[in-house]
């Protein structure tokens, strides 16, 4: 279900933008680009359709950041922080600003409002109630850099910023992690990533993988609680850069992401494409296993079943075994490179899943069918059930390659994936490997930074590591 790929290593902060994080390693004759967008899409489910929607006056370009949808107001989209970083590297910092898109009025609007938190990429937001509840995130300058675990809170009516100081021990500071409300009115959070230096230009990452609950206590909304969780079931590897979406039934659905295997001079990253489900009602992980495209149904006769060829019985009361399928996809750059991408597939109905005794049931199951490949930081959204999976990333070697495929997947039929737009070899963007460190290019859309960065740099993270 994975696929490695070696780089520098350089930690990884969750969403870091590749640029940055290689830029850092100045040793390395490298140099490499990125461009960052501030540019607004909409996809039409029904038509099967992108249209790039043009608001004056936008949040400057930058990546990172987290984006949540109120219904207030006719429907909100409110955007807090993030990073930006010029196509060379040479200029780089965190945002610490608040904007709204008005859905309804198709405008933008910044929020300035004091008390809020410190310029940050890789934080977590949802919206609880009438508010938006942020937590963690990181801030890196060229000196040093630091993880939070901090919690704030933003009231969608007051529109004003207010600091959390739940009690009880919650999670130690950390980005890129799972945040997700619960049916009981709380919030969880799993995992996420944070590193620390163990000498000088070394840093050790660190892939969470605890559970903490952040709820109201006695039902105040000004006082809050952490309490340490313990869920049961089948639980995701270790991983980092995984995408979060709410499933239907309140539950929490958690895709792909990337297992870093460090060493002192180069980072391996498995990358991963699976899907996980958490139940808050029952504190509980359930693997995600896809049934396969149905095949025509063959009805059989109480008492009668036939034997394969050459007279082998089928084992387990005539439930049969497939062995595990191999799907290979190829990707050609514009300048030629072929990268190949391997997925092992299981097959339908694998993994301990029972079969089914019925009458009527399939004679054999359909072949399984190839969905996203291994990807991590991938984008994720539920309408009506089906759950859309949009680009991302995952390496090839010393490449990075951007991806801009679309697939959905029916959550309550969960059968098979459906690809609704191909990987565009013309849209790859990869890092370039030249021979110098040199750099002059122009810096364009620096504008709009967090003015502050030395300070927030130096800021306490408020908890031990």
């Amino acid at each position: 279900m994975g696929k490695k790929g070696k780089k520098e290593k350089k930690g990884r902060g969750a969403e870091k933008t590749a640029v940055k994080m290689e830029k850092k390693v100045s040793k390395r004759s490298r140099k490499e680009e990125t461009f960052l967008y501030n540019e607004l899409y909409v996809y039409n489910i029904r038509k099967d359709t992108w249209t790039k929607v043009d608001i004056p006056s936008p949040p400057p370009r930058r990546c990172a950041h987290q984006a949540v949808v109120v219904p207030q107001g006719g429907g909100q989209l409110w955007v807090f922080g993030g990073e930006f970083a010029s196509p060379s590297g040479e200029q780089f910092y965190h945002y610490k600003d608040l904007w709204v898109l008005h859905l309804a009025t198709k405008t933008w609007e910044q929020v300035k409002s004091t008390g809020g938190p410190s310029g940050r990429s890789g934080h977590r937001m949802v919206a609880w109630k009438r508010q938006l509840i942020l937590f963690g995130g990181f801030h890196e300058s060229t000196r040093d850099y630091i993880y939070y675990n901090d919690v704030y809170a933003f009231n969608l009516d007051t529109f004003t910023w207010s600091k959390l100081s739940p009690s009880g021990t919650g999670p130690t500071p950390r980005s890129g992690c799972q945040m997700s409300v619960t049916p009981q009115g709380g919030i969880v959070i799993y995992g996420g990533y944070s590193k620390q230096r163990v000498k000088k230009d070394v840093d050790k990452g660190t892939r969470h993988s605890d559970m903490f609950l952040l709820k109201p206590e006695d039902g105040r909304e000004d006082k809050w609680v952490w309490t340490r969780m313990n869920p049961s079931g089948v639980k995701p590897t270790p991983r980092s850069g995984f995408s979060v979406a709410m499933a239907p039934n309140h539950q929490t659905l958690f895709f792909g992401g990337v297992c870093d295997e460090e060493e002192e001079e180069s980072l391996a990253g498995e990358f991963f494409n699976d899907l996980y489900f958490y139940d808050a009602t029952r504190n509980r992980w359930f693997e995600g296993q896809l049934k396969g495209p149905k095949s025509e149904k063959k009805k059989r006769r109480r008492g009668r079943r036939e034997e394969p060829e050459g007279g082998s019985k089928l084992a387990c009361g005539g439930a049969g075994t497939q062995a595990p399928v191999e799907v290979v996809k190829e990707v050609v750059t514009e300048d030629g490179t072929v990268v190949t991408i391997k997925q092992v597939l299981s097959a339908p109905g694998s993994a301990g899943q029972p079969q089914s005794e019925d009458e009527d049931s399939l004679e054999e199951a359909g072949s399984p069918t190839p969905g996203p490949c291994p990807r991590s930081n991938a984008m994720l959204a539920v309408k009506h059930g089906v759950l859309y999976v949009y680009g991302g990333m995952f390496e090839a070697g010393d490449r990075q390659v951007t991806l801009s495929d679309l697939h959905c997947l029916d959550l309550h039929r969960m059968e098979a994936w459906k690809t609704l737009v191909e990987m565009d070899p013309e849209t790859q963007e990869w890092l370039e490997e030249t021979d110098s460190e040199e750099d002059s290019e122009e810096v364009e859309g620096a504008e709009g930074g967090d003015e502050d960065e030395d300070e927030d740099s130096g800021e306490e993270s408020g908890a031990e590591d």
